[in-house]
C-alpha cells in the first residue's frame, strides 16, 4: 500500500459520522514522517446581498467557532503524537480545499462524500470538483 507523508484530510464538522471516516481514511495511508493537515471550510455567503441578514463580525464568529470545534474533533479523532496541523478556511469549499492543497504542498487530499442526490448529478459535489481540479490525489471516502 502507498503511503504518503504530507496529507489534506477536509472534513465536515456538520457531518461527524463521515468526517471520522475521512480522518481514519487519512490515517491509514499517513507515513507518520510529516503532517496532517485537517481543513474544514467555512462557506461563505455567496451573494453580498445575503451578508447584510446577519449581525456585524457575524462570520468572524463563525470561523472562531469552526477553529474551537476543529479542534475538539481533532483531540478525538486523531492519535496523539500525530503531527497535526489546524486549518480554517472560508469561501467556496471546493476552491478553498484546492487552494489549501497546493499551498501546503500535499501528496494526497482525502475527503467525504455522500450518495449523490439528484441536483450533485447536475451541478456536482465538492468531491467531484476537487477530483476534477485538484493536482493531487484524492481519495473520497464514503460514508
Amino acid at each position: 500500500m502507498t503511503m504518503f507523508r504530507n496529507i489534506l484530510a477536509a472534513v465536515d464538522l456538520g457531518d461527524q459520522e463521515t468526517s471520522t471516516k475521512v480522518i481514519d481514511g487519512a490515517l491509514e495511508v499517513f507515513s507518520n514522517g510529516d503532517t496532517l493537515h485537517v481543513i474544514t471550510v467555512v462557506p461563505d455567503y455567496g451573494l453580498s446581498i445575503v451578508g447584510t441578514f446577519f449581525p456585524k463580525g457575524h462570520e468572524s464568529e463563525l470561523i472562531e467557532h469552526a477553529q474551537t470545534e476543529l479542534h475538539a474533533f481533532t483531540a478525538k479523532t486523531v492519535p496523539e503524537g500525530t503531527p497535526l496541523q489546524h486549518v480554517i478556511a472560508h469561501g467556496s469549499i471546493y476552491e478553498e480545499i484546492i487552494r489549501a492543497a497546493n499551498k501546503l504542498k500535499v501528496d494526497l487530499i482525502v475527503m467525504g462524500s455522500h450518495r449523490p442526490a439528484l441536483e450533485d448529478y447536475l451541478l456536482g459535489p465538492n468531491a467531484a470538483r476537487v477530483m476534477r481540479h485538484a493536482d493531487q490525489s484524492v481519495l473520497v471516502v464514503r460514508n
